[in-house]
């Protein structure tokens, strides 16, 4: 399990999947901060400066891409991991060599939220050995 220090930013417009998502990660310790749209989430960006960020890739106001775009900016290299969320497809959780839409690691929106938690702790060690 992880540390409550741990910070996960969720930013998703569907409230049910927020609070399906930000319920499990809380079960798992994790510190969890919402946004129901990307402008917020960039505001909640700023505010929290999470360890963790996952965006929804289709919002309104501001979608998942240009948020990701956005966020990566501001956190100059301070980038968090970023993973994008996605229901335009079916295929298993992919890491690009480079981001792609915005993001590294893309994770279709019917990924189990308990493997989208385990997939966050590795991604966590992950980033903890490479330091």
């Amino acid at each position: 399990m992880q540390s409550p220090r741990v910070k996960t930013l969720i930013i998703d417009d569907d409230a049910l999947f927020r609070n399906i998502l930000s319920d499990i990660f809380r079960e798992y310790d994790f510190s969890v901060v919402t946004a129901e749209n990307g402008i917020e989430g960039i505001k909640a960006f700023l505010d929290e400066a999470p360890d963790v960020v996952i965006v929804d890739l289709v919002m309104p106001m501001l979608g998942g891409v240009s948020t990701c775009l956005e966020i990566s900016r501001l956190a100059g290299d301070s980038l968090p991991i970023l993973i994008l969320l996605t229901s335009m497809f079916k295929g298993a959780p992919h890491e690009h060599e480079s981001p792609e839409m915005g993001a590294r690691i893309h994770i279709p929106k019917s990924t189990n939220p308990l493997d989208i938690v385990i997939i966050v702790e590795q991604l966590l060690d992950r980033k903890k050995y490479q330091q």
